[in-house]
């Protein structure tokens, strides 16, 4: 019998999103408003932070230690029954939602950043992640998560009712891995920012 804690559950999804590895030509396949926001270099959050100020706050939606999705755990060489921390946040600007995200971040990455990332918070990841020197990117995978995809909880409290495009990045801190998926709101794909 699986312990409640095994379990692959999401408060932000019925079901795990389907993703397509990034390839060339991909981003080509994909809205303008939308590329500018998945192929963002940088930090999502000093991004916003240079549209909204000090506006951009985190809302924890959960977070706790589980085993990842099947596709995550393989992205991340986990085995089936390997704990990672599981955080899943609203960026939001005055309530207005922006960013939805998922954070998988396996034991051994904790450890090699001196357990900050155990210990956000209300904080951005990104401001954690990209004030690490040698943060490596290793991959990234697109998706595009139809209303019937997010939990009911979800759909109810930021108004889902189209289709939202999100983005999954492998990085690296001291070779040690993690998954940051990203999901934007129409809200923030409405920022032109640049």
């Amino acid at each position: 019998m699986t312990t409640p804690h095994l379990t692959s559950k999401s408060s932000l999804f019925n079901q795990e999103p389907r993703w397509l590895e990034n390839r060339p030509g991909t981003r080509h396949k994909l809205p303008a408003y939308v590329q500018s926001w998945a192929y963002e270099p940088g930090s999502l959050t000093q991004r916003l932070r240079s549209f909204y100020d000090n506006a951009i706050a985190v809302k924890v939606i959960s977070q706790r230690w589980q085993t990842p999705f099947l596709s995550e755990r393989r992205l991340l060489n986990l085995p089936e029954h390997q704990y990672s921390l599981v955080r899943e946040v609203l960026l939001h600007t005055n309530g207005k939602p922006l960013i939805l995200a998922r954070t998988i971040i396996p034991a051994k990455t904790i450890k090699v950043a001196k357990s900050n990332l155990a210990h956000l918070g209300n904080r951005p990841l990104g401001e954690v992640i990209f004030s690490y020197p040698k943060l490596a990117r290793i991959a990234m995978d697109i998706t595009l998560v139809t209303p019937s995809g997010w939990s009911q909880k979800v759909l109810d409290e930021y108004g889902i009712s189209q289709p939202v495009w999100g983005r999954r990045t492998v990085y690296a801190i001291r070779h040690r891995e993690m998954l940051v998926s990203e999901f934007f709101l129409p809200d923030v794909l409405g920022t032109v920012i640049r």
